[in-house]
């Protein structure tokens, strides 16, 4: 056991000496740290916005959910039901109910022109025609500012995040739907999910602003337990009556993030790897300053009996601690920055806007520092070897 004991000792000696000599070195020092916290701010700050939209497409839906679209169609925009079809949906086994009725929601949805409030250029913004079933089918929907809209009125409700996002929808202002204009009567939440982003009306209102006749575009239904999503779909997949396609809403609103996440964490990566390769170079230059500056004293040391095993080792660690003092400084960053920050971006399956708040989570913290620490591996590795290698008696005679 002394062996490896005496090795760690030479480890933890030369790695305590190259650490104190840091200061000697701050211009460099700083420079490297801060570039490899750059690249995890960035990488973090990207991916934070996968997170987000991904959260609230997840947070959308719940397991006792469902959602019917016409047969063929992967979203509401290229679907359509007919009254006849979605009084079928709703009398389907499976389908909770009140002594209201079923708790099935026919819907509508179009798209209008809005400002958004960041730019000032006009956007797409989702505007869905609901029935009065809707608010029990989204367990998670709560008016916060305002009143629910009157049914048979021209009168609309908007999500929290498309009032942070959208000019025009503070409660009191009116938005121009059709010919007309309609009254903003309230604001709701639905627990961060896509519907914040909508605005709600009546859906029979919403027919004749768009001469849609009794047509919908997909019904939203709360089932009984999530054990009876399987008789329902069966039900009405094979009712001769129906050409229906049908899923639980949770897989709805997964495949609908899939694209956008995919794009952004590609994008994501792809930045921090290009950040990535400056923040070696660095490193690298920081290290071979900091063997330039010490070759005298490794040599001494390697002449008193320290071995070149210990000498790469403990410079890669110098190496490492550096990158993981600039990963946490780029955590820290990321995490005041873009944790909770509120944006909206394009949903390629509706052609509209969704708004979401970023979310900077442990596992993308974890991640930043991973990457922070595979950077000072790198980084040091070269200049580790460098030091092993060099000839003692040439190193003592250095000035």
């Amino acid at each position: 056991m002394a062996g490896p004991a005496n090795w760690i000792s030479q480890i933890a000696a030369v790695t305590k000496f190259g650490l104190l000599s840091m200061p000697q070195r701050r211009g460099s020092v700083s420079a490297a740290a801060f570039g490899i916290a750059g690249v995890v701010a960035v990488l973090v700050g990207v991916l934070s916005i996968a997170a987000g939209f991904r959260n609230a497409m997840s947070a959308s839906g719940s397991p006792d959910a469902a959602l019917v679209l016409r047969s063929g169609a992967d979203s509401e925009m290229v679907s359509g039901l007919g009254r006849p079809s979605t009084r079928i949906i709703a009398d389907a086994p499976g389908v909770a109910r009140t002594a209201a009725g079923p708790l099935a929601s026919a819907e509508l949805f179009v798209i209008i022109s809005l400002p958004k409030i960041s730019t000032g250029s006009d956007v797409n913004v989702p505007l869905r025609g609901v029935e009065r079933a809707a608010l029990l089918v989204r367990d998670k929907m709560k008016i916060v500012d305002g009143r629910m809209f009157d049914w048979g009125k021209n009168e609309v409700i908007v999500g929290l995040g498309a009032a942070r996002e959208f000019s025009g929808l503070r409660v009191g202002d009116r938005i121009k739907v059709g010919r007309y204009d309609w009254p903003v009567v309230g604001v709701f939440t639905a627990g961060g999910g896509a519907a914040e982003s909508e605005i709600w009306s009546d859906a029979a209102v919403l027919q004749a602003a768009y001469n849609r006749g009794d047509s919908f575009q997909s019904v939203y239904v709360r089932l009984k337990s999530p054990d009876s999503f399987n008789a329902f779909k069966d039900a009405l997949t094979t009712d001769p009556r129906l050409s229906a396609e049908v899923m639980r809403q949770t897989d709805y609103f997964a495949d609908q993030s899939t694209a956008v996440t995919k794009l952004i964490t590609t994008l994501g990566y792809l930045i921090a790897s290009l950040m990535a390769v400056g923040a070696v170079f660095g490193a690298l230059n920081t290290m071979y300053s900091s063997v330039s500056a010490r070759t005298r004293e490794i040599a001494t040391l390697r002449a008193l009996g320290f071995g070149s095993g210990a000498v790469v080792v403990s410079v890669m660690l110098e190496s490492v601690v550096l990158a993981l003092l600039g990963g946490a400084i780029g955590a820290v960053l990321s995490y005041v920055v873009f944790n909770g920050f509120h944006t909206a971006t394009m949903n390629w399956q509706s052609f509209s806007q969704i708004t979401f708040s970023l979310a900077v989570t442990p596992q993308l913290l974890v991640q930043g520092v991973v990457w922070a620490t595979l950077i000072g591996a790198i980084g040091g590795l070269f200049p580790a070897i460098r030091a092993a290698r060099q000839p003692i008696a040439a190193a003592l005679r250095e000035l």
